[in-house]
């Protein structure tokens, strides 16, 4: 039996997103592109699951650490939405430490929108 690589998929609950810098994003067609890119990446071989977090560092801070002494991450793909955006750079920098200290030997990735997380996880691995 082979195991699947596991592509944890980290980013913020769509509801309380900013999406004013990514023009035409809806909370709909964000929680579209989520699901979506987990059903590409599923037909591509990868066992996924996603840990959308609030803005709030503590917080978030808490849900992925649980979620990672949960679930196997071989990749953790950390979400535009905390990446790009200034007024999340604590939590940002938090996440890198958190999956540093929790998930060692994972991959980490960065996507720029849903639409692109496929690409951002197989620059680091193939399914």
């Amino acid at each position: 039996m082979t195991i699947k690589t596991a592509v944890v998929i980290v980013g913020l609950e769509p509801e309380r997103a900013n999406l004013a810098p990514f023009p035409g994003l809806t909370v709909e067609k964000l929680k579209a592109g989520i699901n979506a890119a987990g059903d590409a990446l599923r037909a591509l071989g990868f066992e996924t699951g996603s840990c959308l977090i609030p803005p709030e560092v503590e917080a978030a801070e808490a849900m992925v650490e649980a979620y990672l002494a949960k679930h196997r991450a071989d990749v953790v793909v950390i979400g535009a939405g905390v990446r790009t955006a200034p007024e999340q750079l604590l939590l940002f920098e938090r996440l890198i430490n958190l999956v540093h200290r929790h998930a060692p030997n994972a991959r980490i990735c960065f996507n720029t929108q849903p639409g692109d997380t496929v690409q951002a996880v197989q620059r680091w691995v193939q399914g």
